[in-house]
């Protein structure tokens, strides 16, 4: 199962290089400016949701590229 799951996350990094390297690096960034403005809860908050945004715009990005995207990967 372990080896699979393994073989299969190694496919699809490497087929799909681009997407996860700009998903890897902007969770960086946000991570950073997370760190910059720690303690400033209305600038964490914004930075927060600017992420979620950005994960969720990614998501379907990456999904049409894929020709994957419907409605149940969407919600979840």
């Amino acid at each position: 199962m372990a080896k699979h799951l393994y073989s299969h996350l190694t496919r699809e990094f490497k087929d799909h290089l681009f997407d996860y390297l700009l998903l890897i690096t902007a969770g960086i960034f946000f991570l950073i400016l997370f760190s910059i403005f720690r303690g400033q809860r209305v600038i964490e908050f914004f930075v927060l949701v600017s992420f979620a945004f950005f994960y969720i715009i990614w998501g379907v990005y990456h999904h049409i590229i894929n020709e994957t995207l419907h409605l149940k990967t969407v919600v979840e």
